[in-house]
């Protein structure tokens, strides 16, 4: 499982949870920060340092909120 970033992202980009991350899988998109689920490693360093709670574990997530793991991988994917 990986952790995802949420809508409370969008707009606000702060930025902690790059800092934060072992394994550097956290990168900006142009509306928000994106984690790669390849290769996060599921620590949860990012969770507690997000000032909007947007980061969840992905069995978390709302039906509604699959979307934000599928734009992270479409992310990843086209890099």
């Amino acid at each position: 499982m990986a952790f995802v970033i949420l809508d409370p992202c969008r707009g606000e980009k702060s930025g902690e949870c790059v800092t934060v991350c072992p394994v550097d899988c956290i990168e900006e998109g142009p509306e928000q920060f994106y984690i790669d689920p390849d290769i996060c490693i599921d620590c949860g360093a990012c969770v507690s340092v997000c000032p909007v709670d947007a980061i969840v574990e992905e069995y978390e997530m709302t039906p509604e909120q699959e979307k934000y793991l599928d734009e992270a991988e479409e992310f990843f994917a086209n890099r």
